[in-house]
């Protein structure tokens, strides 16, 4: 069985420390990433802007990657949106704000939750996310939390529960959307900013990070990004990172589970590149025994572990709150090759995503931590 540890979490920091080094550069305090202090900062997340296809197409961000030490990056898992914007924003890990994947089956009712489109009755978005936002918890500070992001996410799901208790602005390009952040910066007092594109990524699901469509998205971002530091004053610190990386995966490596092993599977979530597999018995024993046979037969393909083999190797943090722990599947197939799992049966409008991510390869859980403003030098 290959190893369950994830040794590039052990020499970067989570995403996790990014919000709360932002706040100590604000109030003059030294944290973790040595950040000077500030008035104000911008935490620029990109989605799907993981350290891989940035640097293999580093020509076209040239001011965005000006003055970058390749070793500045930061590690986020699970590897998904949910899971990475939340973890930034509540700065814990997944096993504590409970949104451990794309997808998760909700054991009290044996349904299927979706955590990033899916919310409704059963998944309210105050309880289902478990932790405060950092946003929540600067009230009465003085310091004014402002998310700026896409029009039609102002009141979704995902927003209401991981970035809850923020002014929401919206704009409908990159550069409105950095326009906005800039001018939100320059009114007097401290400013905590999260300023969210989400073009690169969509262009990457349906074209592949290594496409020429997801080249022009990023040179794109990176004229706006250059005009939001034109316009930005001298004592606001910037920070540029992602919630995941991607990878491309050929439409000819979309494989489905063999299912002579599927007849113990109460339900399969997660998604293609990490599935959950949620056992008809859920005791220890038959999870272990069920990774070893998916293990043998996936060998060289895939990491398969237990849940509790993945919680004792820290994929979801140190502290694992139980209620997060019950949407773990009790068995998880992490894809390390060139491929994706669907269940059997998946229709064939979820098999046409080109760029994928969630697994726990560098790729996909590698992120850029890019200094600017009062932050570059």
């Amino acid at each position: 069985m290959n190893s369950i540890v994830l040794t590039s979490a052990e020499s970067r920091p989570a995403l996790a420390a990014v919000m709360p080094n932002c706040l100590s550069a604000i109030r003059g305090e030294t944290d973790s990433l040595g950040l000077p202090a500030v008035r104000g900062v911008i935490v620029m997340l990109v989605d799907g802007l993981g350290v891989a296809p940035l640097m293999a197409r580093s020509g076209h961000a040239r001011r965005l990657l000006s003055g970058w030490d390749a070793d500045a990056t930061a590690f986020s898992f699970p590897s998904t949106t949910a899971a990475g914007i939340t973890q930034l924003t509540t700065a814990r890990a997944a096993g504590e704000h409970g949104m451990v994947g794309y997808e998760v089956w909700d054991r009290t009712c044996g349904v299927l939750r979706n955590q990033l489109s899916g919310w409704g009755p059963g998944m309210e978005p105050a309880s289902w996310q478990l932790r405060p936002t950092v946003f929540e918890q600067l009230r009465g500070s003085g310091v004014r939390p402002t998310v700026i992001s896409v029009a039609e996410y102002a009141d979704s799901g995902l927003t209401n529960a991981s970035l809850r208790g923020a002014r929401f602005i919206a704009g409908d390009s990159m550069r409105e959307r950095c326009e906005l952040a800039a001018r939100v910066c320059r009114a007097a007092g401290n400013h905590l900013v999260y300023l969210y594109h989400a073009e690169l990524d969509q262009a990457g699901h349906r074209y592949g990070c290594g496409s020429d469509a997801w080249i022009e998205q990023l040179e794109e971002l990176d004229a706006a990004f250059a005009q939001l530091l034109n316009e930005l004053p001298d004592d606001i610190g910037v920070l540029v990172t992602a919630d995941h990386g991607m990878v491309d995966i050929p439409k000819e490596n979309y494989r489905e589970f063999n299912t002579d092993l599927l007849d113990d599977v109460a339900a399969i979530a997660g998604e293609p590149r990490l599935r959950h597999l949620y056992l008809s018995d859920p005791s220890p024993r038959a999870g272990l025994e069920f990774s070893r046979r998916i293990a043998d037969e996936e060998a060289g393909q895939a990491v398969v572990c237990t849940r509790a083999e993945a919680i004792a190797a820290g994929w979801f943090g140190a502290d694992i709150d139980p209620r997060a722990e019950a949407r773990i599947g009790d068995v998880l197939v992490a894809a390390t090759a060139e491929l994706t799992y669907h269940a059997p049966g998946t229709p064939e409008s979820k098999r046409r995503m080109i760029g994928q991510h969630g697994s726990i390869t560098d790729a996909e859980t590698l992120v850029p931590l890019l200094r600017h403003g009062a932050f570059a030098g």
